[in-house]
């Protein structure tokens, strides 16, 4: 707790005012709940941010990238070059489907995948490659869309934490083959719960919404296999009701970013850098701590700034994953993620912060370490 017992900061915090509260209320009065009006404006609208992509809403961020790998017949016998720092969902979708995941390394600066190392693991089993744009940032997707296209390969993008998010004029989404955004309460906006699938491909939009409903369009004209992972109207309400406030809560969330990267000096401390060409939306505002984060965090703690670790275990260090790779002979070789599970710590950023907040985040930070 901070000496001066202030009321901390949190790391996230999610927002559900009035206007969500009341669009909600209304859904629930007027007796369409599920799979009604709400989601197909909620899908019309999201569609602005991804350049006029067809946009498929489903219950959750797992669940678009799933049905989007099945979408483009991506299953057994197949292999999706992923990267194993993110949060486990990302692989977890693809063995959904029933592929394999080979993991390939990240770049330092972006922590998304380094399109050298993915090009590396590219074998003729290789089918995809899974982007993820990570807290925010969005991957090198010149190069990777590159190495998909000499090697005929399916991009499917892992944007969960990207909306909004940009690289060169375009939205992160409208690279690939399709892509995948989470609307859980932490992100840059939210339904509750849910998620988006996006594509360009009429036919695998239509898939899209087969796969999402027990294989139908029609009520009991079932064309194939399908699950129900649904969104509700009432999550899509309040979704409807937080695209109004997105991107004014993204530009909240630069502005703070841009000024802990002026005030932060600690030596040991290095703010996330932005690449040329890119709109970092800053779900995350992600340092690199050298020497011992862990207590570098338990430190920001006692100062009253509240901070996560997104992610100490790289997904092929989990158990599912480690088991099932040491079965099958293989090890991962993947410095820089290893790395960056190491240092990284993620400070408060939301925007909700105001400039005391900010002021406390910076003070607790540069208590870390001397100036640079």
């Amino acid at each position: 707790m901070s000496s001066d017992t202030e009321v901390p900061i949190p790391a996230a915090r999610p927002v559900i005012g009035d206007e969500e509260i009341e669009a909600v209320v209304r859904v629930l009065r007027s007796g369409s709940v599920v799979q009604g009006p709400e989601v197909a404006a909620f899908e019309e609208g999201f569609s602005e941010l991804v350049g006029g992509r067809h946009c498929v809403a489903v219950n959750s961020g797992t669940s678009a990238l799933h049905l989007l790998l099945l979408a483009l017949g991506i299953g057994p016998g197949d292999e999706v070059v992923v990267p194993s720092f993110s949060f486990a969902a990302s692989a977890n979708a693809v063995r959904l489907a029933g592929a394999d995941v080979v993991f390939a390394d990240i770049e330092p600066a972006s922590f998304a995948l380094d399109p050298r190392a993915v090009e590396a693991a590219v074998t003729p089993r290789t089918a995809a490659i899974m982007p993820v744009h990570l807290y925010g940032h969005p991957a090198p997707m010149g190069g990777l869309m590159s190495i998909a296209g000499k090697y005929g390969l399916a991009v499917v993008e892992d944007a969960c934490q990207a909306h909004t998010a940009a690289l060169g004029g375009t939205p992160v989404g409208a690279f690939g083959s399709g892509g995948a955004f989470s609307f859980y309460p932490t992100k840059n906006m939210h339904s509750i719960e849910g998620g988006m699938a996006v594509t360009a491909d009429a036919e695998v939009a239509r898939t899209l919404r087969l796969l999402r409903n027990q294989g139908m369009e029609q009520r009991y004209a079932h064309e194939i296999i399908g699950a129900n992972l649904r969104m509700t109207d009432v999550s899509a309400a309040v979704g409807r009701v937080q695209l109004g406030k997105v991107l004014g809560w993204t530009g909240q969330r630069r502005a703070n970013a841009a000024y802990l990267d002026r005030h932060i000096t600690a030596a040991n401390v290095t703010v996330p850098p932005v690449a040329e060409g890119a709109h970092h939306v800053y779900h995350q505002y992600t340092v690199r701590v050298r020497g011992d984060r862990d207590a570098a965090a338990a430190g920001l703690a006692r100062a009253g700034v509240g901070s996560a670790v997104y992610y100490p275990t790289p997904i092929h260090r989990l158990k599912p994953y480690w088991e099932h790779d040491q079965k099958a002979g293989r090890t991962w070789d993947l410095p820089e993620t290893d790395r960056a599970a190491a240092e990284v710590v993620s400070l408060p950023v939301h925007p909700a912060l105001t400039r005391r907040d900010l002021d406390r985040i910076v003070a607790a930070v540069n208590s870390l370490g001397g100036s640079q």
